[in-house]
């Protein structure tokens, strides 16, 4: 098997450590063509879907591919902004805002970049840039807190497959789940809390996870029982009684059984029992997107209120908040303990005021 050829090397050339964001990813634009060449990637992936591949070829290609991604587009459509996609202007600010708390907690020679590992930019990109650039060090940081074979899984073979092909390897350290990490689920507490001093409080918090198939539970899993201990964590931080919340799964495929609850049908059945307001929470979501804010905040909604529910709210995800931002720090410190200093002061200064323009930026203070 041939290797890629490594880039030219100098001696004394800084070889410094870096960072890679990792999220799912999304379309280019919200287009039939651009979703459908997405949805190709991410469902040609046999850790999202394990259904023989020679069978799944055909249900993607003549059934699925030809009639969703049409659909997905126009939901695509009814969330994409001025700056484009959700999740990656989400992803891209979050990994910005990293850069510079990094830098203000004294790892200014980490260099943060984010990746996606459906769409672009791709990890093969992305972590061919930082080959370009010497980087010996890097950790990967997954945007899934809880750890699924769906997910952060996929991440791994993404990573191992690209480096098959490389002579010179860096050292990785991976970041597996932060699922019961106390800065993450504080991030969730104070942003759950400011949104209620700012709106009041339901009658009852859905905390609504994104679904994956029952069959990987029962093969090993262990997506299902990190959302709850999640859940039950967050719960205590916000003193909530049992009857005060509910966990639910959502965006089911598929005619298989997935883990349940699942949360449409849940808020349909908490408006018929007579509870009036709901708010809803999606913990395993790091930045908004698809999922959250066409989904949940639109198609879940409209369900809750067609069966008898008076309000529902929609408590936004972590995105850029300042909390989530330090926990992201923090969670990143502890992965990247004992790497060396190899700027230079100068080189140093230049790359924290490179930090802080892009925290300017990621919070709007910059230029468009």
């Amino acid at each position: 098997m041939p290797f890629r050829k490594e880039p030219p090397f100098a001696h004394g050339t800084v070889a410094p450590s870096a960072v890679v964001l990792v999220n799912l990813g999304t379309p280019d634009a919200p287009t039939r063509k651009a979703v459908r060449r997405y949805l190709k990637e991410f469902l040609s992936d046999p850790r999202v879907v394990e259904i023989p591949r020679v069978v799944w070829w055909f249900i993607m290609n003549l059934i699925i591919l030809p009639f969703r991604s049409g659909k997905s587009a126009k939901k695509y459509g009814m969330i994409w902004s001025r700056e484009g996609s959700p999740l990656k202007v989400h992803t891209a600010k979050q990994a910005a805002l990293l850069q510079y708390m990094l830098g203000q907690r004294g790892h200014g020679d980490v260099k943060v970049v984010m990746a996606m590992r459906y769409g672009s930019p791709s990890i093969p990109e992305v972590l061919d840039q930082l080959q370009a650039s010497h980087i010996e060090r890097i950790a990967v940081l997954p945007a899934y807190p809880q750890y699924s074979g769906t997910t952060t899984a996929s991440v791994w073979d993404a990573l191992f497959a690209h480096y098959a092909k490389v002579r010179n390897i860096p050292e990785l350290r991976l970041v597996r789940n932060y699922h019961d990490h106390d800065a993450y689920i504080g991030a969730l507490e104070e942003s759950i809390h400011a949104y209620w001093d700012a709106h009041g409080r339901g009658d009852k918090l859905v905390m609504s996870f994104h679904g994956v198939p029952k069959r990987t539970l029962l093969l090993g899993d262990p997506y299902h029982c990190e959302c709850l201990k999640t859940a039950r964590l967050l719960a205590d931080r916000l003193k909530l009684k049992p009857e005060d919340y509910v966990v639910t799964f959502q965006s089911r495929f598929g005619k298989a059984e997935w883990l349940q609850p699942y949360t449409a049908p849940t808020v349909q059945q908490l408006a018929r029992e007579g509870v009036g307001r709901i708010d809803v929470v999606c913990p395993g979501f790091t930045s908004d997107c698809l999922e959250t804010l066409e989904e949940i905040a639109m198609e879940v909604k409209q369900a809750f209120m067609t069966a008898g529910g008076k309000e529902f709210n929609y408590i936004p995800c972590l995105n850029e908040s300042p909390a989530w931002i330090t926990a992201m720090a923090e969670i990143t410190e502890q992965h990247i303990i004992g790497w060396p200093t190899m700027l230079s002061p100068q080189q140093r200064d230049a790359r924290q005021r490179d930090a802080d323009a892009g925290r300017k930026d990621a919070l709007g203070m910059g230029a468009a």
